[in-house]
């Protein structure tokens, strides 16, 4: 891919197309986030792809000055999977939400995380279907009544963390749509990232899903209801940084620094580590018992899907017995009728 020759600005990435997002929604955050971030990578703005499915977050494409392609619903994972293999050369982005990528979309989501297919998926977690005016989605809070879920939502609820770890995916990460910087810095991360990136944004939805984050994104209680994770460092947390987490057996446990612990107790972060257990841990805490936690998660370096293909196919140029149509058409064993 090539370097831009001319210093790009988070102006040079804004479309000329007027936002439709609500007031205070979260989306407005993300696009701020990923207008920041495309002139850090310093591609030129027509080596940029961003697909998604259907969905407010799907409005994206056309809010950043670049390619776009604004697909149906479910299948941003397969339309972006052919853009890249037809154009390995582009930065491929994915923006789905949570009911487009794990429910009508589940199959083609877990399948390009498996394949590793070198892309940058943000998910807009807001527990619910906004765009449609309200029906619960796999994210949604148990109990919780919605539109299609007059007496509570009987579902157990996705973590799209773990699913993404189920199939082993090389990275994720979890952020916060009203903590520009962090976020920023996620996705900084996930763009340098070799392989499928899946960020998970919680993002807040005001009108149909208002304040469904409130337990870790609270002011007054969010210090001590978020772990932040950093590779080769202590996860330690709290208002006070008094926080940490320890393993006692085969489970994790918070702990209080100062009462029989210090610093040195505290577990250090390993985003590298090939086995997932741990990773799986980290990615399905819940308060209140334990913090949610943040931060890249997983970052394991594999041969992308798109490195192996390329790879094969040069392989097949060279040694292989097919070289053009006629060959394949002739090859193999023929009868005559």
């Amino acid at each position: 891919m090539e370097h831009s020759n001319v210093t790009l600005t988070k102006a040079d990435f804004a479309s000329n197309q007027m936002v439709k997002w609500c007031p205070g929604c979260g989306d407005h955050a993300i696009l701020a986030a990923v207008h920041n971030v495309f002139p850090k990578i310093n591609y030129r703005k027509e080596d940029y792809c961003i697909v998604s499915g259907i969905g407010c977050s799907s409005r994206f494409p056309y809010y950043v000055n670049s390619y776009g392609f604004h697909g149906i619903h479910g299948r941003p994972a397969a339309i972006a999977t052919g853009v890249k293999m037809a154009n390995p050369n582009l930065s491929v982005w994915i923006t789905t939400g949570d009911g487009d990528s794990t429910a009508i979309g589940g199959n083609h989501f877990m399948h390009l995380i498996r394949r590793n297919m070198d892309v940058n998926l943000i998910m807009f977690n807001n527990r619910i279907y906004g765009l449609t005016k309200g029906q619960y989605s796999p994210t949604t809070k148990q109990g919780q009544v919605t539109k299609t879920s007059p007496f509570g939502v009987l579902d157990y609820q996705l973590n799209p963390g773990e699913l993404v770890l189920g199939v082993r995916g090389t990275f994720f990460a979890r952020a916060i749509d009203s903590q520009s910087v962090s976020l920023q810095k996620v996705c900084e991360r996930m763009a340098a990232h070799d392989g499928t990136a899946v960020v998970e944004v919680l993002q807040n939805c005001v009108i149909f899903n208002n304040g469904t984050h409130a337990d870790v994104t609270d002011k007054e209680t969010r210090e001590d209801r978020q772990l932040w994770v950093e590779h080769g460092k202590p996860m330690i947390f709290g208002k006070n940084r008094d926080k940490g987490l320890v393993m006692i057996g085969r489970s994790l446990k918070v702990v209080k620094i100062g009462e029989g612990i210090t610093e040195k107790d505290i577990m250090i972060h390993d985003e590298t580590t090939e086995d997932t257990g741990i990773h799986h841990m980290l990615a399905r805490m819940r308060p209140p018992e334990f913090p949610m936690v943040f931060g890249v998660i997983r970052a394991v370096q594999k041969p992308t899907y798109n490195q192996m293909f390329e790879a094969q196919e040069e392989e097949q140029k060279q040694h292989g017995f097919v070289h053009n149509v006629d060959e394949l058409l002739n090859s193999g064993e023929t009868w005559e009728v």
